[in-house]
């Protein structure tokens, strides 16, 4: 039976308590975690949680265990670019195998049907990329395409229409109903097989913003005008509301899967109650592998509930890839177009998916235990006076440092792990400057999630570049500071006063995250 609550949270420096009072909002209960095979926490196991998150209060020196991003499921640093695709570091031997073949259809190349590679064709007809890998390189962060000869690979635009009341989800108080365009579906392809038109071709043009900062200094901010140019199947819908996304960076989904929910919302404050300006929420969304409401946590906006169905989703609309979760052979291709729909696939005789329950299974758990580096130089003191800085400043209001994962049955490697991933999973208000205006189930078009920060400081070794945010307009961590506004505005202005040397003490502190 599902039970309907009210949740009030009230936060003490990073929320401490939740508190659930029956009501009639129709909010599903966002407790349940049926992904999850969870063994309760004893009271003595709380209270250790309780006192090892604990907010720092002193910063002479790192606190205990703080270098080990990903508790013991934390790795080495390599000196190259397969610092994000290494398996957790508690994994079993025996799962090795299971982690190596995931990686093998995380990078296959699949190809258009009807071939002679069996089990390997079912490509679109319309599709974003050939494989997992194309768009999150060395299982690292995208980026929009740089000049005339680079290429969207790793980002596209979702898209959607205002939905109307008969589309909001039962059990879900606060829905924001869409509907898909009904030419393009919920996301542009720009890539297509040979016969077949893509969906269209993504163009960006920016304006230079400058920003003058403490002590001179000045920098310059980009601003995006985003273009589905050369539409292939006609116009878009009148209503259409377009989100550029780029690929966000693999390490660590399984533990952010095994946060507690409850520790989650434990953070959450929608109404301020404590007058600090910040009110993070949860985004509740409906999973298709479960038939229920569930807490989102993967996504930009945590549109979905847990990494097998963000790997299905990504399957089915990036690739075009038939599986269990979303079976439709011909991936995103919608009624209007006939011809997409029509076009041979790979779901024939000897399968009724092209990427079936074992294969998905073993991508779900390769991306499950991507492995989180270490922290570097965290007794460095400008790294400690940046941490400082970042506590100060209130950072911390939305980049949780540190949860302590639920005690889990057959998942060794997440189970009861201390990590720091600097992020509380919630959904915030960043202001008009980062708005796309598209919802995405209870989250608004000036919402997006606090985005993990464990591993940003690699993003030039493991990527190739240092663009940030949703969509890659920042090309530097001040950049991304410096979009930050909504709830976040009286964070950002603070970072713009600070004396420079402070500023350049915060940038430092997130480089050896």
């Amino acid at each position: 039976m599902v039970r309907t609550v009210r949740s009030i949270c009230y936060k003490t420096w990073r929320g401490l308590a939740l508190v659930l009072l029956t009501g009639s909002v129709g909010l599903a209960d966002p407790l349940q975690e049926p992904h999850l095979n969870i063994v309760p926490r004893t009271a003595e196991e709380a209270a250790r949680v309780a006192a090892v998150t604990a907010p720092a209060t002193s910063f002479d020196a790192p606190q205990r265990f703080e270098e080990m991003s990903a508790g013991a499921a934390t790795v080495r640093v390599t000196p190259d670019a397969n610092a994000f695709s290494q398996p957790s570091g508690n994994i079993a031997f025996e799962d090795e195998l299971d982690f190596k073949v995931g990686n093998g259809l995380f990078r296959k190349l699949w190809v258009s049907s009807p071939s002679s590679t069996l089990a390997s064709d079912g490509l679109g007809p319309l599709f974003n990329a050939r494989s997992c890998q194309r768009c999150h390189l060395k299982d690292g962060r995208g980026h929009p395409p740089q000049g005339p000869d680079d290429n969207a690979i790793s980002m596209f635009l979702r898209v959607s229409i205002p939905g109307t009341p008969e589309d909001a989800v039962a059990g879900i108080a606060d829905y924001l109903p869409t509907r898909p365009d009904p030419t393009y579906g919920t996301q542009l392809q720009d890539f297509s097989l040979a016969g077949h038109a893509a969906e269209y071709e993504l163009r960006i043009d920016y304006e230079e913003i400058e920003v003058p900062l403490s002590g001179g200094e000045v920098t310059w901010l980009r601003q995006p005008t985003y273009t589905a140019a050369e539409l292939g199947y006609g116009p878009l819908h009148p209503q259409a509301m377009l989100s550029p996304r780029i690929a966000p960076q693999m390490i660590g989904l399984g533990l952010l899967e095994a946060i507690p929910a409850a520790d989650i919302l434990a953070g959450a404050d929608p109404d301020d109650l404590d007058g600090d300006g910040i009110s993070g929420r949860a985004n509740i969304v409906w999973s298709v592998e479960y038939d229920q409401p569930m807490l989102g946590r993967f996504g930009l906006k945590a549109g979905t509930p847990t990494v097998r169905h963000q790997s299905a989703g990504a399957f089915a609309g990036d690739i075009g890839i038939s599986n269990p979760l979303f079976p439709a052979p011909w991936g995103e291709c919608t009624q209007e177009q006939t011809s997409c729909r029509a076009a041979p696939h790979g779901d024939g005789d000897l399968r009724r998916f092209e990427i079936d329950e074992v294969g998905l299974d073993l991508v779900t758990f390769y991306s499950r235990n991507l492995a989180v580096p270490a922290r570097r130089d965290v007794g460095d003191p400008q790294v400690l006076r940046g941490k400082e800085v970042f506590y100060t400043t209130n950072c911390v209001a939305c980049h949780t440092p540190s949860f302590v994962t639920h005690r889990l049955e057959g998942q060794p490697e997440q189970s009861f792990q201390l990590i720091w991933p600097y992020t509380d999973m919630l959904l915030h208000d960043m202001g008009p400057g980062l708005a796309d205006d598209r919802p995405e189930a209870r989250a608004t078009g000036r919402e997006w999630r606090t985005p993990p920060l464990w591993g940003i400081g690699l993003t030039q070794q493991v990527s190739g570049h240092t663009f940030f945010l949703h969509d890659g307009r920042a090309r530097s961590l001040l950049e991304a500071v410096l979009w930050h506004g909504g709830e976040a505005q009286a964070q950002r202005d603070t970072v713009v006063e600070m004396p420079p040397e402070d500023r350049a003490a915060l940038i430092r502190f997130l480089e050896s995250l």
